[in-house]
C-alpha cells in the first residue's frame, strides 16, 4: 500500500475538545476549515498535525521518537507474548501453506489472536500519544485541551476505513483532567496481503517454522522454532500496523498563521539560537516551553531545510516553482552563512541581478516564502501540508490563483488542509469542483490554468458558533444550487449592501 492509496479513508470525530462542542470530519485530498475566529479550526487542525507526527513513520526529522510499526510492536507487544500467541502463529503457517509449497494467494487472513495483540500494540502508546498531543498545542496538562464549561472529558474517535473490510478501524482518545485513555479495536479476519514468492526474507521463515514444526521434536528445535515464529510475528506486525494506521502514516507539515512574522524575525531568532549555544558548534534545541510545538518545529526545520535528513527522495519536480512564476514573480533563495552554518532567506524578482532579504520584500512574498521553500525541499507527493490562513496579505486576485495552486498541488499527489476565511478562496475553490462536471467533448474550451478536481476529493467544514452549549458545531458544506459553498460570506455581503442602501436612502432625502 502506498501513502496515496485511494482505497482508504480517515474520519475525525472529536467531542468537547477546545472550543469544538463536536466535530466529524473526513480528511480528503483537500479539507478546508472555515468560519469566524476563534471556533476551533486551527485546533482541529494541529490535532491531524499532532496525529500525522506521532504515527508517520520516521523520516528525515533528527530526533524522531515517533512511532514504528518494529519498536511499538517488538518492545509493547513481544515483552508481554506468551506462548500461546507463537503457537497460534505456528499452526497459521501450517495451515495457510501446503507442504512442500507456498499456496498460491497473496491474501492471508491473520489469526484473530494475532490481530488482537495488534490492537493491544497500538493501544499501549496512549501516553506517548498524549504527550505529543501536548507538545503541539505548547499544554503541559491534557485538562487544557477539555471544551470549557465541560469540566469531565474530551472525546477523539479516529475511523479508517478500507474497501476491503466491513468495518472501520477504530481508535479512541479519551482525555480527562489529568487521564488518557487510548483504545484501538480491529475487526477480526484481517488481510495480510503479502507475494511469499517474491520476499525471499518471509520464503526462507515460512520455510524454516514448517520445517521445524514437521522436523523431529526436541528441546533445540523447540527453542529454534519460537525464535523463528517470534521473528515472523515481528515481520507480520512490521508489514500490518502501516496498514491500521493508514493514511495517519503520511509524514505532515504545518504552516502557522504567523509564518511571516516568524520568517521576519528568524535572523533575530538564529542570532539568539547561536548566542545561548552551549559550546561552539553545537546547535542548541529549538523546542522550549514558550512555544507551541507547531511553532517550534516551523522554525526547527526553517533552520534544517537543505539538510540532508530533510532532502527529499529522488529529487522529483520542484512543487514550489510554480507558484514563484504565477504569483511572486521572482525567485525565493535559502543561502548559508559560511560562519554560522544558519540560513538566510532572500528574494530575487525576476529581472533583477540582486536579491532583497526577506524584511525588504513585501509581506506577500513573505507569506508565501515558506510555502515555495517546504514545497521544494521537503513536501512529496503523499504527505500532509496544513496551512493555516493561506489568504494573509495576498490581494483577492492573489488568493484566487493561490487556491488554484493548492489545487494542482492536490493533484500532484500532496494532501492539503488549509484553514480559512477567504470567500475569494471557497468561490475558486468551488469553480474548480464545478469545472470537472465539464464534458469531455468541451474540454478543450478549458483554460491551460483552469485546474479541476472531483467533488469527492474535496471536502469543505463550517464552524458555527453557538450559545448553548457554549462552543461551535461542525458540520460539512455541499455545493449548493448557485454552485457555492454556502460559508455564510454572503450574508455580510448582504448586510454591506442593506446598509449602503440605507445611508444611499438617507443621502437622498436631504
Amino acid at each position: 500500500m502506498t501513502y496515496s492509496d485511494p482505497q482508504e479513508s480517515m474520519e475525525i470525530s472529536v467531542t468537547d475538545f477546545g472550543p469544538i462542542v463536536k466535530a466529524k470530519v473526513e480528511l480528503r485530498p483537500l479539507t478546508v476549515f472555515v468560519g469566524p475566529s476563534n471556533t476551533g479550526k486551527s485546533y482541529l487542525a494541529i490535532l491531524v498535525y499532532a496525529l500525522h507526527r506521532y504515527f508517520s513513520a520516521p523520516s528525515r526529522a533528527p530526533g524522531r521518537l515517533y512511532f514504528s510499526g518494529r519498536s511499538v510492536f517488538s518492545r509493547g507487544l513481544l515483552r508481554r507474548s506468551n506462548q500461546k500467541l507463537v503457537k497460534s502463529f505456528e499452526e497459521f503457517i501450517k495451515t495457510e501453506f501446503v507442504a512442500g509449497e507456498f499456496r498460491k494467494q497473496k491474501n492471508l487472513r491473520l489469526p484473530n489472536q494475532l490481530v488482537r495483540a495488534l490492537g493491544e500494540a497500538i493501544s499501549a502508546q496512549g501516553a506517548q500519544v498524549g504527550d505529543e498531543i501536548l507538545r503541539c498545542y505548547g499544554f503541559e496538562r491534557l485538562g487544557t485541551l477539555i471544551r470549557k464549561g465541560k469540566s469531565s472529558e474530551s472525546r477523539i474517535d479516529i475511523k479508517v476505513r478500507k474497501t476491503e473490510y466491513k468495518n472501520a478501524f477504530e481508535s479512541r482518545l479519551i482525555l480527562g483532567t489529568d487521564i488518557l485513555h487510548f483504545e484501538t479495536v480491529i475487526p477480526e479476519g484481517l488481510i495480510w496481503s503479502v507475494d511469499t514468492q517474491d520476499n525471499i526474507a518471509l520464503r526462507d521463515y515460512v520455510y524454516a517454522i514448517r520445517d521445524q514444526v514437521e522436523g523431529t521434536p526436541s528441546e533445540d528445535n523447540d527453542e529454534y522454532r519460537r525464535y523463528l515464529s517470534q521473528q515472523m510475528v515481528e515481520s507480520v506486525g512490521d508489514y500490518t500496523l502501516p496498514h491500521l494506521i493508514g493514511p495517519l502514516q503520511r509524514p505532515a507539515f504545518y504552516l502557522p498563521a504567523d509564518r511571516t512574522g516568524v520568517m521576519h524575525a528568524h535572523s533575530v531568532v538564529v542570532s539568539a539560537l547561536i548566542g545561548n549555544a552551549p559550546m561552539a558548534g553545537l546547535r542548541p534545541a529549538i523546542r522550549t516551553p514558550m512555544l507551541s510545538g507547531v511553532l517550534a518545529d516551523f522554525l526547527e526545520q526553517l533552520i534544517a531545510l537543505d539538510q540532508a535528513h530533510y532532502r527529499r527522495r529522488g529529487r522529483r519536480s520542484d512543487l514550489g516553482s510554480s507558484i514563484e512564476k504565477g504569483i511572486l514573480r521572482g525567485s525565493v533563495r535559502l543561502e548559508r552563512s559560511e560562519a554560522t552554518g544558519y540560513p538566510r532567506f532572500s528574494y530575487q524578482p525576476d529581472g533583477w541581478k540582486t536579491s532583497l532579504s526577506l524584511m525588504n520584500a513585501s509581506s506577500m512574498v513573505s507569506e508565501l516564502a515558506p510555502v515555495v521553500l517546504y514545497l521544494r525541499h521537503m513536501v512529496e507527493p503523499g504527505n500532509v501540508l496544513i496551512v493555516e490562513e493561506p489568504e494573509s496579505h495576498l490581494h483577492p486576485a492573489m488568493q484566487v490563483e493561490f487556491t488554484r495552486q493548492l489545487a494542482t498541488l492536490v493533484r500532484s499527489g500532496v494532501r492539503v488542509i488549509v484553514t480559512t476565511h477567504s470567500e475569494w478562496l471557497l468561490e475558486e475553490l468551488a469553480n474548480i469542483v464545478r469545472r470537472s462536471a465539464i464534458p469531455e467533448s468541451k474540454s478543450s474550451e478549458r483554460s491551460a490554468t483552469n485546474v479541476t478536481l472531483k467533488k469527492e476529493q474535496v471536502g469543505a467544514w463550517l464552524f458555527e458558533p453557538r450559545q448553548k452549549p457554549k462552543g461551535s458545531v461542525v458540520k460539512e458544506i455541499h455545493l449548493d444550487e448557485s454552485g457555492l459553498y454556502p460559508s455564510g460570506f454572503d450574508d455580510v455581503a448582504a448586510a454591506l449592501h442593506n446598509d449602503w442602501a440605507e445611508i444611499s436612502s438617507r443621502i437622498s432625502k436631504e
